[in-house]
């Protein structure tokens, strides 16, 4: 029976194992759960993760929740996965999952933290907390100073020495990529001090195209939203001088500057993709 990947691609972790499937030839199917509409809460899905949270994987009569649990699974489980993302060496293994084991309360806590408390939280009903947004942005940044002079120092090229990508480079690569939503310049003011890490995010990426771009477009279609939805946050305050001074001119073209504004209200989670969606009912397997 086929491998079953429960995600959202708007999830951190979801990307990292659709990625790692993608790139080492693993037949599944992804279905789709929409954490914006709350799927990951329905009862359906709490059969397969009690924890309602994404992914998630069926393999057969077997469910797996946590994404680093899925990783180290599938490596096991699916021949011909290359030896260097979760080496067999017990060293080079204890060494990743060091890392991993480190990312959930450092790196992830910091980056989500952070992302919900400023951009994706209000779109989904959350009221943002700058308190909150100003702790994780100082754990955010003590992470990637961490990751920028431990784990690269020397000529690291990967996170456990290697000339390779483990799963560790490809978990924590995703994590930060979340960081495109943001707003450019609070990006670059994030990002931009940790050469080794901006150099490694790209070697990870090249390492596993194309698939982390198809895979990362949905996110890529919410950061173009979102800069949508601050233009029009600039320009809000200017609105009504711009349709009085329109309806002077011409009642028409006042109407046209009120339907131009308008447009640029959208959902930011209207990014489709040609995922399956979550069936009504889920059979046990």
């Amino acid at each position: 029976m086929k491998l079953k990947v429960y995600a959202d691609r708007m999830s951190q972790p979801s990307r990292a194992v659709l990625i790692f499937c993608k790139v080492n030839g693993i037949e599944f199917e992804e279905v789709k759960v929409d954490i914006s509409k709350r799927q990951q809460l329905t009862p359906q899905y709490k059969e397969i993760n009690p924890m309602g949270k994404v992914p998630a994987i069926v393999d057969g009569r077997f469910k797996l929740f946590e994404s680093h649990a899925i990783l180290r699974y599938l490596v096991c489980a699916f021949p011909g996965v290359p030896d260097h993302w979760y080496p067999a060496d017990l060293f080079k293994r204890a060494k990743i999952n060091s890392v991993l084991d480190w990312h959930h309360s450092n790196l992830r806590h910091g980056a989500v933290t952070y992302v919900v408390n400023t951009v994706l939280g209000p779109p989904m009903g959350q009221q943002a907390n700058p308190q909150a947004a100003a702790e994780a942005d100082k754990l955010l940044s003590a992470s990637l100073s961490k990751i920028e002079s431990f784990w690269l120092k020397g000529n690291s090229k990967f996170l456990a020495g290697g000339l390779q990508p483990s799963i560790a480079d490809l978990s924590l690569v995703c994590e930060i990529t979340e960081l495109e939503v943001l707003d450019e310049e609070d990006r670059i003011r994030i990002l931009g001090p940790y050469k080794k890490v901006q150099q490694w995010i790209e070697s990870t990426r090249s390492a596993t195209s194309p698939h982390f771009d198809e895979v990362h477009n949905i996110l890529f279609k919410a950061k173009a939203k979102f800069q949508e939805q601050r233009m029009f946050g600039i320009n809000a305050a200017a609105l009504p001088q711009l349709c009085s001074l329109a309806s002077r001119v011409n009642v028409v073209a006042g109407a046209a500057v009120v339907v131009k504004a308008a447009s640029y209200v959208d959902e930011a989670w209207e990014c489709s993709s040609k995922q399956t969606s979550l069936p009504s009912k889920t059979t046990s397997t």
